[in-house]
């Protein structure tokens, strides 16, 4: 069985009792980064800003229920696996539409909230699905695989995905994004994100001005010097990265 430890769960439920049990269960079971909202509009804003790779939701709750939240977090680049958590069996089929890695009957046990996260982690780790980006084209959803992005970068309101093949339109802020996604990523300027498996080359063209070089890109992209002290320090064990002085 894998370590639940390194998970990092929000739970969503408008009832006070039931996010301190479901807390206390995911600390029984090793998960130290938790984090409850009360609501589904708090749940969202909150994930604007920090990663989960776990939603465990309640359904019916006030406002926007659980079923509209898991909606909506469907529609971001990298979003959690979903569990639900209700006292309602009737809802099971659409949950499972929605990709949910698991459904749990209130009371909540905590064997099948082990199972259902260790379901979830399975999913996290790759093995039940491709890592994506979920974005937005011509109105419908769609899984860009991570293996086909090259870098983020953001203009305007928008955060930009470039891919070997295209662009698509991300709605969250980079910042974000780059908690999200981690160590996959570099940062080379205030408002830009590469891939970091996607780097090829870093040289320099001038006086203290540097730029890297990505795998299907045509045009190389400007590194911001303050940032290439970090960029050489994190590129330095990849050895089929190439650094040109």
């Amino acid at each position: 069985m894998g370590d639940l430890s390194r998970l990092r769960v929000l739970v969503v439920d408008d009832e006070h009792l039931a996010r301190e049990r479901l807390r206390q269960l995911l600390a029984d079971l090793g998960v130290v980064q938790v984090h409850c909202q009360g609501d589904s509009q708090a749940a969202q804003d909150w994930l604007v800003r920090h990663p989960a790779d776990v939603a465990l939701l309640d359904i019916g709750m006030p406002g926007r229920d659980g079923m509209a939240l898991a909606r909506q977090l469907r529609q971001l680049p990298l979003p959690p696996q979903l569990i639900f958590s209700t006292a309602h069996d009737h809802y099971a089929v659409e949950a499972f539409e929605l990709n949910a890695a698991d459904y749990l009957l209130k009371p909540v046990r905590r064997e099948r909230l082990a199972e259902a996260l260790r379901r979830a982690q399975a999913r996290l780790g790759g093995r039940d699905e491709t890592p994506c980006f979920v974005v937005r084209q011509r109105g419908r959803m769609v899984n860009v695989p991570f293996g086909e992005a090259r870098y983020l970068k953001a203009e305007l309101k928008y955060v930009t995905l470039v891919t070997r093949d295209g662009e698509y339109l991300l709605d969250e802020p980079l910042v974000a994004l780059e908690q999200q996604l981690g160590d996959t990523v570099l940062r080379i300027h205030r408002n830009c994100l590469v891939m970091r498996d996607a780097v090829q080359e870093l040289s320099q063209t001038g006086d203290e001005q540097w730029q890297i070089r990505l795998r299907d890109i045509a045009e190389p992209l400007p590194v911001s010097r303050r940032q290439i002290h970090a960029i050489k320090a994190a590129l330095a064990p990849a050895g089929s990265v190439r650094t040109i002085t």
